[in-house]
């Protein structure tokens, strides 16, 4: 995999939205972190821009990421926020310029979209907090995203969940949110997890449809040959008026047992506070005992 160039200070930073609409207002905050890191901000059209729930059209959506995409100034393209809309323009994006000088594509949630397109180009990118987030998030993934976007060696080691599976594996990194990698199966932008360590997370799901779009995940061949697995937040999870009688773990460990991978929950990914930085695609070695789960890249 082909990382792009880590960031030093002096350079752009492009915030643009490729899904739902957002104000100005409400990424003063993340300008204002990246301003401390010694980097300058560069607001794309869509941010105030608005049509219906999404950040200006489809069009206006794509040519403002396509911009930031070709502009050589321009060093990495930090999407505002999620919501959902990135699939409705990824297909016109024009990737050419992009394979040739590659830039770090930052976000999460349906940022997911970018993350497994581009992966299946064999350059990294980054999971991480957005700008209309990472002020309400915990310190360590504020210092996370700036330790990664800068080159630093980022290195995870937490406490180990009783539910976990015991064991370790190494393997480029891949994922993001559940209802994304489910909605890409079957297209050019779904990623190939053979040999790899799947990372999952989701928000405000019922929890049927959690085990639908796993159960979709099994099908298509995902936990195949998987390396290992990580799961992130599972946060807000809702269940009809006739219980389903499984949570997110339980739903995770009975397509889990049909394999052999280590499995670690509670990881600090995804729509919670403590939403730390991964980079995609890299080489990484995922250690779960019953005392620690430690992440690190090779």
């Amino acid at each position: 995999m082909l990382k792009p160039y880590f960031i030093k200070k002096g350079d752009k930073i492009a915030i643009v939205s490729t899904a739902r609409k957002i104000d100005i207002k409400e990424i003063k905050e993340a300008m204002h972190i990246l301003k401390t890191w010694g980097l300058i901000s560069v607001l794309g059209s869509t941010i105030g821009l608005e049509d219906n729930q999404f950040a200006g059209s489809d069009e206006e959506r794509r040519g403002d990421f396509q911009k930031m995409l070709d502009d050589k100034e321009i060093k990495a393209i930090w999407c505002a926020r999620g919501g959902y809309g990135t699939v409705r323009i990824i297909d016109q994006i024009d990737f050419s310029d992009f394979l040739r000088h590659p830039k770090w594509i930052i976000g999460y949630s349906d940022i997911t979209v970018l993350h497994s397109h581009i992966h299946n180009f064999e350059i990294c990118s980054i999971h991480a907090p957005m700008p209309i987030d990472i002020h309400k998030g915990t310190e360590a993934s504020i210092i996370s995203l700036k330790e990664t976007i800068f080159g630093k060696k980022v290195g995870y080691t937490l406490p180990s969940s009783k539910k976990n599976i015991l064991g370790t594996c190494h393997g480029q990194l891949i994922g993001g949110n559940i209802s994304i990698l489910y909605s890409l199966c079957g297209s050019v932008s779904s990623p190939d997890t053979s040999g790899k360590i799947l990372c999952i997370e989701d928000l405000d799901e019922y929890l049927y449809h959690i085990d639908r779009m796993l159960q979709n995940l099994k099908r298509n061949g995902y936990f195949e040959n998987l390396s290992g697995l990580i799961v992130g937040g599972m946060t807000k999870m809702h269940d009809n008026n006739i219980p389903f009688g499984k949570k997110p773990k339980k739903i995770i460990l009975e397509i889990a047992q049909h394999y052999d991978f280590p499995v670690a929950f509670n990881f600090p990914m995804g729509h919670i506070e403590d939403n730390r930085a991964l980079i995609f695609g890299a080489q990484a070695t995922l250690e779960v005992s019953k005392e620690a789960v430690k992440l690190t890249y090779n």
